[in-house]
């Protein structure tokens, strides 16, 4: 079972690896190709997508139905919610850790730099994306708001983030079940 459990943890990561490779390889490609293909109503409709994306967010309706969890009396779905609370922060905290400290250029900024400038300007902040859904990943590409490999770099931190609460959750819940029985 151990063993079985490494080899997913090593296909895994082998996966997200050549994923962020591939990533930043096409990067300009990508952000060239919809460039060229961008119109105004797309756009506009994009800009809308992905005002509701945001970790901040998703934190807000994790706490809605963490609530809602509670107050119906679910244990289940409360340790639910609660781990994808604290897989979600986690995360957020991670990707804002990670953009003040490599800052990297938004694609809409005119710069000869790829990496570097201003700290706290969130025009440099566009690595890793704050917005990890597949549409709303789309839309901030879409919008010149990031690269995509600022995106797959955010999905893959918040598949780690998952799978990290999920592995000490589960141990936890399953020792809670083994002392009970």
């Amino acid at each position: 079972m151990k063993r079985a459990r490494i080899f997913y943890w090593f296909i895994g990561i082998t996966v997200a690896a050549v994923a962020i490779g591939v990533s930043f390889y096409f990067d300009d490609a990508v952000w060239d190709f919809i460039r060229r293909h961008q119109n105004r109503v797309v756009y506009n409709f994009m800009r809308n997508v992905s005002r509701f994306g945001d970790w901040p967010s998703h934190v807000v309706l994790g706490l809605l139905l963490l609530g809602t969890a509670w107050i119906r009396g679910s244990r289940k779905w409360s340790r639910v919610f609660l781990a994808m609370l604290i897989a979600i922060t986690l995360a957020g905290v991670a990707g804002n850790v990670i953009k003040r400290t490599f800052p990297r250029p938004r694609p809409s900024v005119q710069t000869d730099t790829r990496w570097g400038g201003p700290h706290f300007s969130t025009k440099y902040h566009s690595f890793p994306s704050g917005h990890v859904g597949a549409s709303t990943g789309f839309s901030r590409m879409y919008i010149g708001a990031h690269y995509l490999s600022d995106v797959v770099c955010a999905a893959v931190l918040g598949i780690f983030c998952a799978f990290l609460v999920a592995h000490f959750a589960l141990r936890k819940i399953a020792d809670l079940q083994s002392r009970t029985m």
